[in-house]
């Protein structure tokens, strides 16, 4: 399904290496994923950069993330990022210490950063973490100050967040869960995105469902659980948060435990 692709003879070390990882194969630098025939998609390896791109003539473009991108940046003053503030708390207390249960590609997160939380992303499928870990190095070495200082609020730890320990648990006032629902409306990008990793991706049998992710947050010792839901999805496990908040197509219900208590000098 998957191989990984140096761009340049440079990357080939830092290719082999994701390839062990990833337990598949370094093809030569440079090989054109339009005349791949073999394998579904490719890793492409580029310095920092890495981008998932799906081989053969008529594919889409490629999966990467970027968080300096147009894109992004257009997002800062989308309509849904207010609702995400006040879903999570920020203005109730700066300094938030959140836990993005399922982070994706990021998107959220670096939102959430970029308003001055502090963000633990937990992303349990190893090829994302991969494409994760590659963004915020990107942004981290980049010449945007305000790219590099968003990216300092974000940290990325690989693995299944409920399995995550009580060290890394410690201090966490908000969980914020984004489960994948089908369902959901996306711009037709997203669905090329979304599209490409469910085909890349290993199955999700025995990995833990929506509903038992939700009981596992509500179980921990943190001040609000987050959770983001297409707009007329039902009640997930029938739980009946504290409060919601309607956006045009998402909903973030909002489960309160206890008050945004003010911040310490620890954090």
């Amino acid at each position: 399904m998957l191989a990984v692709v140096p761009v340049s003879p440079g990357d080939q070390p830092k290719a082999q290496r994701l390839a062990q990882e990833l337990q598949t194969v370094a093809l030569e630098p440079a090989t054109d994923p339009r005349r791949i025939e073999q394998f579904f998609s490719v890793l492409l390896v580029s310095g920092h950069r890495i981008a998932l791109q799906q081989c053969g003539r008529n594919a889409p473009g490629a999966v990467t993330v970027d968080f300096g991108s147009a894109g992004m940046r257009h997002r800062r003053r989308g309509g849904n990022n207010e609702d995400l503030g006040k879903a999570v708390g920020v203005k109730k207390r700066s300094n938030l210490r959140v836990l993005d249960a399922t982070a994706g590609l990021g998107r959220d997160s670096f939102v959430l950063a970029d308003m001055g939380c502090a963000v633990t992303l937990c992303e349990r499928e190893p090829l994302v973490a991969l494409l994760l870990q590659a963004g915020l190095e990107a942004a981290r070495g980049s010449d945007d100050e305000w790219l590099r200082m968003v990216s300092t609020r974000m940290q990325l730890v690989p693995g299944d967040a409920t399995e995550l320990s009580a060290n890394l648990l410690e201090g966490i006032d908000v969980i914020y869960l984004d489960p994948m629902f089908p369902q959901r409306t996306q711009s037709a990008a997203v669905k090329k995105e979304m599209a490409l990793l469910q085909r890349v991706l290993p199955s999700t049998e025995g990995v833990a469902q929506p509903e038992t992710l939700l009981r596992w947050a509500l179980e921990q010792s943190v001040a609000r659980i987050v959770l983001k839901r297409p707009r007329k999805a039902p009640l997930l496990d029938d739980r009946k948060p504290s409060h919601s908040l309607q956006g045009k197509s998402i909903r973030f219900d909002v489960f309160v435990k206890r008050a945004l208590e003010p911040a310490s000098a620890g954090h």
